[in-house]
């Protein structure tokens, strides 16, 4: 039989657009949010809101808020270890803008929710309060 006739006479159906459409819309607004939450955060701590959206530059700029050495950049490239980096570095955060470590936690893994709720909420930022 004809491999070209057999595919054609297949069962599975193509997604429809819609189905694909949804999904990358939900997906480019939490992107949008996330982008514009940060960089109210960067501002906020005295750093250029546009640094925000340039790929290991905004991690330099997070580790340099959050009161951490410029090298624990390399920390965040190496699997595994930049998981406990990240909480660590959140916990600092935090306690930047005067919250806590669940706060921190929050930002670790409910980002989406956490970070807007920094950016535009009445926390201020203190670096000295970096322990």
């Amino acid at each position: 039989m004809n491999l070209v006739a057999l595919l054609l006479q297949s069962d599975v159906q193509a997604p429809s657009t819609a189905m694909m459409l949804v999904p990358t819309l939900v997906s480019l607004a939490i992107l949008v949010v996330m982008i514009a939450a940060m960089w109210k955060v960067f501002e906020k701590a005295g750093e250029p809101g546009w640094a925000a959206i340039i790929p290991i530059y905004n991690i330099l700029v997070l580790i340099k808020i959050a009161g951490k050495p410029m090298w624990w950049v390399i920390l965040f490239l190496i699997p595994l270890v930049n998981f406990i980096v990240a909480i660590i570095t959140m916990i600092a955060l935090a306690r930047n803008f005067g919250k806590g470590t669940g706060f921190a936690l929050g930002l670790t893994f409910l980002g989406i929710i956490f970070f807007p709720m920094l950016a535009w909420g009445d926390a201020t930022y203190h670096p000295q309060m970096a322990a």
